[in-house]
């Protein structure tokens, strides 16, 4: 009896020693960072599975003139989150310190919500093609990004940090879409 005791007591302290084998959903109210980042319970989370222009990203539009793509996905989101409660459930963490997670606000699936209007890109080597089928979608109807030309968010990043300005950068002679 003493034995099995013993297993069961080291058995809890192994779970409670590690709390990021068992990760808790965080629930609450959030503020939106950009199209594909929140705040929730003062930790920064990054959307699971997709990747959002940035928010000072320009694009082009159907009509060939630029818009500012990035604050378009934001004030979506928040738009959409605005007064419902968020919860995300973590997947796992980025380099950069934030929870990568899988959040819902009234039950849709946030990087859902965003790849099947255009505002997001699908990020395939994390979702797995979770998104795919929305993207293929989005990009059929050319709604968001999909209307006109965009510079792919992660190479505008990249433009940015090699100490590119936001005009060069999201007209990008590479990485045109």
């Amino acid at each position: 009896m003493l034995r099995y005791s013993l297993l069961f007591v080291c058995g809890a302290l192994l779970l409670a020693a590690a709390p990021s084998a068992v990760a808790r959903d965080l629930v609450g109210r959030g503020s939106i960072v950009d199209g594909d980042t929140l705040d929730l319970h003062d930790q920064r989370i990054r959307l699971w599975g997709i990747d959002a222009p940035e928010s000072a990203q320009l694009c082009r539009g159907r009509d060939r003139k630029p818009y500012r793509c990035g604050a378009l996905a934001a004030n979506t989101l928040d738009a959409f989150t605005r007064g419902k409660t968020i919860r995300c459930m973590p997947v796992d963490g980025d380099r950069y310190g934030r929870v990568v997670a899988r959040c819902a606000a009234g039950g849709v699936d946030l990087g859902q919500f965003m790849v099947s209007r255009g505002l997001a890109l699908e990020e395939p080597q994390y979702s797995h093609g979770h998104y795919a089928a929305d993207q293929v979608a989005a990009r059929r109807a050319g709604r968001g990004v999909w209307s006109g030309r965009f510079v792919e968010p992660s190479l505008y990043r990249s433009c940015m940090h090699a100490a590119g300005t936001r005009s060069v950068c999201s007209e990008g002679a590479t990485g045109w879409r």
